[in-house]
C-alpha cells in the first residue's frame, strides 16, 4: 500500500513538472494581458465570475501548452542543457500519456467557459487552442516563433472582450498586438539563454534571427508595446495614474536592458523572469486609475 502511494505521488510530481506548475512565471505572463483586457473591456467593472473563470482557464491552458510543447520537443530537449531533465525528454513519461494529460486540461478549461459560451467565444477558444498546439512546431520553420507565441499567449485578450461585450472591438485586437510585441521582447531574452544549444540542434528563435541586433530588437519591441499600451489606455479614458505606471514599466524595461546588454545567460534569464513586474505594473495602472475615478471593481 505504501509503495503504491509513493509511486502515485512520484507520478503526480512528474505531471506537475510537465505542466510547469512548479514554475508559475509562464502562467503569470499569460495572466496579466488577460486581466488588462477584463478590466478595460468592462471599464473597470469586470464580472467577477468571469475573472475567476479566466484565471483558472489561464492556468489550465498554460499547463496544456507546456505539455504540448514538451511533446513536440521531446527529441530536441535531451540535447539542451536546461531542458534535458524534463519528464518527456528524460523518458519518465510516455508521449501518449502526455497527450492524454493535455486533452484533459483542455477539456477542463472548456467546461469552465460553458456558462458564458457564445458562437464568437467558441470560435475564439478553438483558435486559441490551435495557436497553442501549433506554436511548438513553428520553431522548425518560422524565423521569429516568439511572435506566434505572443499571439497565442495573448488570445485571452479577445476572448475577454467577447465574453463581456459579445464582440471584439478594434482596441481588443490592438491590445493583442501590443502583447505580441511584449512577448517577443521577454521571450527573446529567454531564447538568449539557449542560443548556443538551439544553433546546434537547428531550432529557430528570435535570438538567433536578430543575431547581434538582439538587444536592440528587444528594446524596440518594449518601446512599441509600451507606446501602444499607453495609447490604448488613453483611448479608454485612463489618465495620470495609468501613465505613471506605464512609466514604471518603462523603467523596468530599462533595467532589463542593463541585465541583457552583456548577453550573460544568467542575467538574460533574470530579465525574462522580471517581466512579471512589467505586466503587474500595467495592470496596477489600469485598476488603480479606475479606482481613483471612483469606479470600484464590484
Amino acid at each position: 500500500m505504501k509503495a503504491s502511494l509513493n509511486a502515485l505521488i512520484a507520478r503526480l510530481n512528474e505531471y506537475e513538472k510537465l505542466m510547469r506548475l512548479d514554475k508559475p512565471i509562464g502562467s503569470l505572463l499569460l495572466l496579466w494581458p488577460t486581466l488588462w483586457a477584463l478590466w478595460l473591456s468592462a471599464a473597470g467593472r469586470p464580472e467577477w465570475t468571469l475573472v475567476w473563470v479566466f484565471i483558472l482557464g489561464t492556468v489550465l491552458m498554460r499547463s496544456a501548452g507546456c505539455v504540448l510543447n514538451d511533446y513536440a520537443d521531446r527529441n530536441f530537449d535531451p540535447h539542451v542543457e536546461r531542458t534535458r531533465d524534463r519528464p518527456l525528454a528524460a523518458r519518465r513519461i510516455k508521449p501518449g500519456e502526455a497527450l492524454c494529460l493535455a486533452a484533459a486540461l483542455v477539456l477542463l478549461a472548456f467546461f469552465l467557459l460553458i456558462p458564458f459560451l457564445t458562437g464568437m467565444l467558441m470560435l475564439l477558444a478553438v483558435i486559441a487552442l490551435l495557436l497553442a498546439a501549433t506554436y511548438p512546431f513553428t520553431k522548425r520553420f518560422f524565423a521569429i516563433p516568439q511572435a506566434w507565441l505572443g499571439i497565442a499567449y495573448g488570445f485571452g485578450v479577445p476572448m475577454a472582450y467577447a465574453a463581456q461585450q459579445g464582440r471584439v472591438p478594434l482596441e481588443g485586437w490592438l491590445l493583442l498586438l501590443a502583447n505580441m510585441f511584449w512577448t517577443v521582447a521577454f521571450d527573446t531574452e529567454y531564447a538568449m539563454v539557449d542560443r548556443a544549444d538551439d544553433l546546434k540542434i537547428g531550432i529557430k528563435t528570435s535570438a538567433i534571427t536578430f543575431g547581434r541586433f538582439d538587444v536592440l530588437a528587444i528594446l524596440c519591441c518594449y518601446a512599441i508595446a509600451l507606446v501602444m499600451l499607453a495609447g490604448l489606455g488613453l483611448y479608454a479614458g485612463l489618465g495620470a495614474v495609468f501613465l505613471a505606471f506605464v512609466g514604471v514599466a518603462c523603467a523596468l524595461a530599462h533595467y532589463h536592458y542593463r541585465l541583457i546588454r552583456n548577453r550573460r545567460e544568467s542575467e538574460c534569464f533574470r530579465a525574462f523572469l522580471h517581466n512579471n513586474w512589467v505586466g503587474a505594473a500595467i495592470f496596477a495602472g489600469i485598476a488603480l486609475d479606475y479606482l481613483a475615478r471612483g469606479i470600484l471593481p464590484f
